[in-house]
């Protein structure tokens, strides 16, 4: 069958008693064609045949498939596939060896421009695929508190405004239905993943912490692509990326609180995911069960995206400003490390600025599937405040805000980078730093002494307890 170019596997003949056959033909129509109404869902292949493997995948993993929000095995091959569409060339001795020097240089360098210290981890050059096996088990964490809020939300609408006829029928298509959800969310979600992979250049590049505490990877056929039509030597494009992933890696490794901070806000906005139950209940009643062409038309409809709540704003504003502070910082690193050794420093800065700040296709599917924005939109604005602690208060004051997440700048400072690295800043509250450092620090001491008397006390002897403590 053929429409729109997009087809499904034809399941309209011998599927008599299979549950997943009616579910498809349910889904896609009799004969198995993807509808108009869903040609362009976020995370889909374009092309024909592999929108068929796709979702033959996708039926031979459902009976075997867990019940969990996402189908990981499942996203993961196929975030495998799609990283080695056009070829994905495996990273030879020769590549492994510069891009280890790279990195090596790159350290040096950056001891001349941060305070912090050099991440004690592991170099990588890696291929398209090993950067999906190898940032996947950061990206479950970023997607499964999304996916599984949405599940949960689904499942709690429907069943709470379903008409008492269909109540028990849907209450036994439940987890049938959570399991194609999760393998719908995981087709997508390794379809975004692997669209990812021939994007970026590095571990870090997306901005969140996908590798291990320390470790530093670049992935030598992206840098490649990265750098035609350039005109510059690929020796330097490679160290200036280097650059950058080193100073991500040294941030993440140096600042323990970061990692949580960022993971943290996406797992708040997880939380505040809600669904309108109203358009659910609506499109609940309406619905025949038996007439596949309504059950098309309700998952086409919208009815259950969520709604983006004040909760789940507050937490997609920290996780910008994050993202920002980040990307900032290592802009305005990179760049004293780099202006004077490298010759075409300034052009390289300006270049990934503007990816960074513009998005490949990957980052812009990712958004839409699961509604974060990994792009850092106020990448020059905190590069701006980052530039200023360092003229007014020196390498070593800069970074010292980095102690704890009170300090570092808020929004307010994007709009007066020099105030706020006097000290008088809005954030600052009319505080100088390094006395709100002090008192920060102070206070976190007495705490812990509390938390050691409190200790002290429960090991005394009373109540009948005995004198022999814990």
């Amino acid at each position: 069958m053929t429409g729109f170019g997009r087809d499904l596997p034809d399941r309209s003949e011998g599927d008599d008693g299979d549950p997943m056959g009616e579910l498809f033909k349910a889904m896609f129509g009799p004969g198995g064609q993807l509808p108009p109404e869903l040609a362009n869902l976020p995370g889909l292949p374009q092309d024909p045949a592999a929108l068929q493997a796709m979702f033959l995948q996708v039926q031979q993993m459902l009976a075997g498939g867990s019940d969990g929000p996402v189908n990981w095995d499942l996203a993961e091959n196929i975030a495998r596939q799609a990283a080695a569409e056009g070829g994905d060339p495996s990273v030879g001795d020769a590549q492994q060896r510069a891009v280890t020097e790279a990195l090596r240089t790159a350290d040096l360098w950056l001891d001349r421009a941060t305070d912090l210290p050099a991440a004690a981890g592991r170099t990588h050059a890696w291929s398209r695929s090993e950067w999906v096996a190898q940032t996947l088990p950061v990206w479950k964490g970023v997607v499964e508190p999304v996916a599984e809020r949405v599940g949960q939300a689904m499942g709690e609408a429907m069943s709470s405004q379903a008409p008492p006829e269909i109540a028990p029928m849907l209450g036994a298509a439940l987890p049938m239905m959570r399991r194609m959800g999760g393998a719908f969310f995981g087709a997508q979600v390794g379809q975004a993943v692997g669209a990812l992979s021939r994007e970026v250049v590095s571990g870090g590049d997306v901005g969140l912490p996908l590798l291990p505490a320390g470790a530093a990877a670049l992935v030598p056929a992206n840098i490649a692509a990265f750098g035609e039509g350039l005109g510059l030597p690929e020796d330097e494009v490679r160290l200036y990326l280097a650059l950058r992933e080193a100073a991500h890696a040294r941030l993440f490794a140096g600042v323990p609180w970061l990692r949580a901070h960022i993971l943290g806000a996406v797992d708040e906005y997880a939380r505040g995911i809600a669904i309108d139950t109203d358009m659910i209940e609506q499109a609940v009643r309406q619905i025949d069960p038996g007439d596949p062409q309504a059950l098309q038309e309700a998952l086409s409809s919208g009815i259950f995206e969520p709604e983006r709540t004040p909760a789940q704003q507050a937490a997609l504003d920290r996780l910008e400003i994050a993202l920002a502070l980040v990307e900032g910082w290592v802009d305005e690193v990179v760049d004293a490390a780099a202006r004077t050794s490298l010759p075409h420093a300034v052009q390289l800065r300006e270049t990934v600025r503007r990816r960074r700040a513009a998005g490949g296709p990957a980052e812009h599917t990712f958004a839409s599937l699961v509604g974060l924005e990994l792009r850092p939109r106020r990448l020059r604005e905190a590069a701006a405040v980052w530039a200023a602690l360092t003229t007014a208060r020196g390498v070593g004051g800069r970074d010292a805000l980095w102690e704890h997440p009170d300090l570092v700048p808020g929004a307010d400072s994007f709009a007066d980078p020099e105030g706020f690295a006097r000290g008088a800043g809005p954030d600052a509250g009319g505080q100088d730093l390094d006395a709100a450092l002090a008192a920060i620090l102070d206070e976190a001491d007495r705490d812990e002494a509390k938390r050691d008397d409190a200790d002290g006390d429960a090991e005394q002897p009373g109540d009948g307890s005995g004198g022999e403590g814990r």
